[in-house]
């Protein structure tokens, strides 16, 4: 097998070398930058490893770990808190989602200096409630009202929060007193050549699909658009944000994201048939409905330049659980971990039955026996120690140079 570096400049090697670059970056900071950076590593070793059952199946949203969960506006306007990232979602085997997770909460709380024992008592926790849910056979749901702990302190902070106040943050004032969005080379960054396009070409697509789009249809106007850098794995693929402004009331305004979809790193190492999606941003898309209880405002999708996208009202990138501020309160970190789990089962046993799912009756049963959960917390254990070796692999590289771009 290749090395870790070679691996890693393979799998980036058709996307956006300037925003690759900042990938490489951003994987160098830590173990857990690096883990979140590398999903298509981690299904590759998963897949030769034949070591988790390969049943029941279920849909996944394959990326899962720690930092992909987190709150957002639903199209019913409500907050809700959940899984966040079906980039990679897929059918597949259900404890391939747990186990990455699982992975995370080793990886991450060794990033953070939490102690190992913690770490393992969490790991256990999240199987032992995702486990119950599942025997339940149950769908839950998290939002403001049905929330605990922080999570509720969470859930509160962003209700209150309003759209302007986003806009507000990524908005200055431009001619004529119009507004702009912030170019400030972190979140966003101004569309250049690279990207093969313009940024008068992406307003006049966002302003046609709006005319498909019956709420947004002669209520809102393009008036700006800019790349948008977000998250850690999809770095590279193209990612638009644009500023809408009402038509009725110009002082309103919208963000909207619209970002590339890839095919998922889980495909190459799946024996289960995928439905014959009419493109990746459908199979997104589609996933996304069936495991949310909510989606969020304006998720759909278009295809710009021959490529297909994802579209959505534009989430804040902090609206996530911040695990540095709680680490030593682990009263909170066990309501979070609680949360995280019974919303991982909920979010499988809605897909239920679904074009080649497992029934409930099987994830209800596979929830009772437990006898899957040592060898998978084993598992992801050792492998985080692999997680540990191949980021120093990869660090000594990103060191030397061999990652870059020039």
């Amino acid at each position: 097998m290749s090395s870790i570096p070679d691996r890693i400049k393979t799998f980036n090697s058709d996307r956006i070398s300037k925003y690759v670059a900042l990938k490489y970056q951003q994987m160098a900071e830590n173990a857990f930058r690096f883990y979140r950076g590398t999903c298509h590593l981690y299904y590759e070793d998963l897949a030769s490893s034949k070591t988790l059952p390969a049943y029941p199946v279920s849909w996944v949203c394959g990326d899962l770990h720690l930092e992909n969960f987190g709150s957002y506006k639903g199209d019913n306007r409500l907050v809700y808190f959940d899984l966040n990232d079906f980039d990679e979602g897929v059918l597949a085997p259900v404890d391939w989602d747990v186990s990455r997770i699982v992975t995370s909460i080793f990886v991450g709380f060794d990033s953070l200096g939490i102690r190992k024992k913690e770490a393992e008592n969490m790991a256990t926790y999240f199987l032992r409630v995702y486990s119950s849910t599942l025997a339940r056979g149950k769908a839950r749901y998290l939002e403001h009202e049905t929330a605990n702990g922080i999570v509720r302190t969470f859930l509160e902070k962003v209700a209150e929060r309003k759209q302007k106040d986003l806009v507000r943050q990524r908005t200055e004032d431009g001619r004529g007193d119009k507004l702009q969005l912030r170019l400030d080379n972190v979140r966003f960054f101004a569309i250049d050549k690279t990207e093969s396009t313009t940024k008068k070409i992406l307003m006049a697509h966002l302003t046609e699909w709006m005319q498909q789009y019956p709420l947004m249809k002669g209520r809102y106007q393009v008036i700006d658009a800019c790349f948008r850098v977000a998250g850690t794995g999809s770095l590279g693929v193209k990612r638009y944000a644009f500023l809408l402004r009402n038509s009725k009331d110009p002082k309103k305004h919208l963000l909207v994201d619209m970002k590339e979809a890839r095919p998922s790193s889980l495909q190459p190492y799946l024996n289960h048939t995928q439905p014959a999606w009419a493109s990746e941003a459908e199979r997104v898309v589609a996933i996304q409905d069936r495991m949310q209880n909510i989606v969020p405002a304006l998720l759909s999708t278009t295809v710009f330049d021959g490529a297909p996208f994802v579209v959505k009202e534009l989430q804040p990138t902090a609206d996530k659980i911040d695990f540095l501020v709680i680490r030593d309160r682990y009263k909170d970190i066990a309501c979070v971990i609680e949360d995280m789990a019974f919303l991982t089962a909920s979010a499988q046993l809605r897909t239920a039955g679904r074009q080649g799912a497992a029934s409930p009756d099987e994830l209800i049963d596979f929830g009772r026996d437990g006898h899957w959960q040592k060898s998978l917390l084993e598992y992801a254990q050792g492998y985080a120690g692999q997680v540990k070796n191949d980021y120093q692999e990869y660090f000594k590289a990103y060191k030397e140079g061999y990652f870059s771009t020039k």
